[in-house]
């Protein structure tokens, strides 16, 4: 199956912001060491994406929210067919189907950013001034060569941290240069994923099934770390989108997850057991304020205790309450 329909959509996508960037006088040459137009094309590549994907995204919030409803039945379900595989899972995919809940929604948005990722890639690569194809996918040879000479403090875009000296020569870039800059955007790809991946696990607590919170671990930190390797081949461009990507997606959780909060019951998140222990008794949701940091709803004072009256010390001569009084007449 060819993907050159992926290629010219992200080609079309990144020539007319940049067409916009330079309608509005964007400086075309090296500002910082930097071609801002070019970098403002890829970063608002991402925001295009996640506009068309946002009503998605929504959908997969909401699904997730229903599966972790799900979670109990879920459970006497496979305490009911335990050992009979087949059965545990028709009741389940009927369950799923009455409920309107889709295990699958919550990796939609993400193989749906896939093909786009693989299209910047592509295009990236390409951006090489030894082709004689400048016009593929839409590109003129102006902004071919353009492109190709944009630089992210003097680090080109198509540069890479394992180009070649031939790739370097080409693209007449330094190597110690893109290499620092390569590897300061790797290591920022590896932390900014590794947030998405924990805000949203802090959120929805960490699952009870053993299996899905392996993928849970998988996400959190396999991923990162595997991004330390797979990042030496990735176009410093395709860098940039990926963070941009990552910042993006922190900000849209944390909306999301604000407007669609959790399911709390008495034993905390759904899904989590409660871990009292030394923490004391279990404290009430927090609703709204900032970044969901509300302090908790004000307690009523309890009405102060009345006065206790002291007793008489033992051997202490009892008080004559008529003490003081004056003297009744004898008649």
């Amino acid at each position: 199956m060819s993907l050159d329909w992926i290629y010219y959509a992200i080609s079309w996508i990144l020539l007319t912001w940049h067409s916009a960037w330079d309608a509005i006088k964007v400086p075309v040459g090296s500002v910082l060491g930097t071609n801002w137009a070019w970098i403002l094309s890829i970063i608002f590549l991402v925001v295009t994406v996640r506009v068309i994907l946002f009503p998605v995204f929504v959908k997969q919030i909401k699904s997730q929210r229903a599966m972790q409803a799900l979670q109990p039945k879920v459970k006497e379900l496979q305490e009911k067919h335990k050992g009979d595989r087949e059965t545990l899972q028709k009741e389940m995919m009927e369950l799923y189907r009455k409920e309107k809940a889709n295990p699958l929604m919550g990796c939609l948005p993400m193989f749906l950013q896939i093909p786009v990722f693989l299209g910047l890639f592509h295009v990236l690569r390409r951006l090489d001034p030894a082709k004689s194809s400048k016009t593929l996918y839409g590109w003129t040879v102006d902004q071919f060569n353009s492109a190709s000479s944009a630089k992210l403090f003097t680090a080109p875009i198509a540069g890479k941290f394992g180009s070649t000296a031939d790739e370097l020569a080409r693209l007449g870039a330094n190597g110690t240069t893109v290499k620092i800059i390569a590897g300061i955007l790797v290591l920022v790809m590896m932390g900014t994923t590794y947030l998405t991946s924990r805000q949203m696990i802090l959120k929805t607590g960490w699952a009870e099934d053993p299996q899905q919170r392996m993928v849970q671990r998988l996400m959190l930190y396999g991923i990162p770390l595997s991004l330390l390797i797979s990042g030496a081949i990735f176009p410093i461009g395709v860098i940039i989108y990926w963070v941009t990507n990552n910042l993006f997606t922190l900000g849209q959780q944390q909306w999301v997850l604000r407007k669609f909060p959790p399911l709390v019951t008495n034993k905390g998140v759904t899904g989590n057991k409660a871990t009292t222990g030394n923490r004391g008794p279990v404290q009430p949701a927090r609703i709204g304020g900032f970044l969901n940091r509300a302090k908790p709803a004000a307690q009523v004072p309890a009405k102060p205790a009345a006065p206790k009256v002291a007793g008489p010390k033992p051997g202490a001569k009892p008080t004559n309450p008529k003490k003081g009084r004056p003297a009744k007449r004898q008649g």
